[in-house]
């Protein structure tokens, strides 16, 4: 995902809790589109009839928690949440049990196809930030998809250590783009 995309989809959000119609109109047509795809790549051919009930049942359920949404948190991962849950409802409807990572980067809506130069870049000087075993643990498990356990028997932690430390790498990460947003 680009930072660009995300603060565009957040402001239409916003315009879109004030009443702003044209604003709504365009997220929804933006969100259907990324639906779409996260769908399809997630249940392949045999429930392609599916995939537009699915995206209907989404942008449906995000027009009803629209109120929920909170403009300081970014947009997409909220989104990405709503999208989540109907997909574990439609799994669970037709009793597919199917094991998807938690915690996966590939798992968002927003990810781009393709890692750019200047993207790797971005999370370098991000990540350079934080303490090395928080940056790796970042790594492992957000981008490269090993579970905390993994991350945590990589890192010489428990699991549960790696939890804590990795969430306190993302409330710092979360903390300084706010930083760099507001200032």
């Amino acid at each position: 995902m680009t930072a660009d995309l995300e603060l565009r989809l957040r402001a239409l959000m916003r315009r879109a809790q004030d009443g702003d119609a044209a604003a709504w109109r365009e997220l929804l047509g933006e969100l259907s589109r990324r639906l779409s795809v996260f769908f399809a790549r997630r249940l392949g051919p045999a429930h392609a009839a599916d995939i537009e009930d699915l995206v209907q049942e989404t942008l449906l359920a995000i027009h009803r928690r629209r109120v929920t949404y909170d403009a300081a948190q970014p947009f997409t991962a909220w989104a990405h949440a709503v999208a989540r849950y109907k997909l574990i409802d439609f799994w669970r409807r037709r009793r597919i049990r199917v094991h998807v990572p938690l915690e996966t980067f590939e798992d968002s809506l927003w990810a781009p196809p393709d890692g750019s130069a200047e993207a790797r870049l971005d999370l370098e000087r991000v990540l350079g930030h934080l303490p090395e075993r928080q940056q790796r643990l970042i790594r492992d498990v957000k981008i490269e998809g090993l579970s905390l356990a993994e991350a945590g028997a990589r890192a010489g932690m428990t699991e549960g250590a790696a939890k804590v430390s990795l969430h306190r790498a993302m409330a710092a990460l979360t903390a300084r783009m706010r930083e760099r947003e507001d200032g």
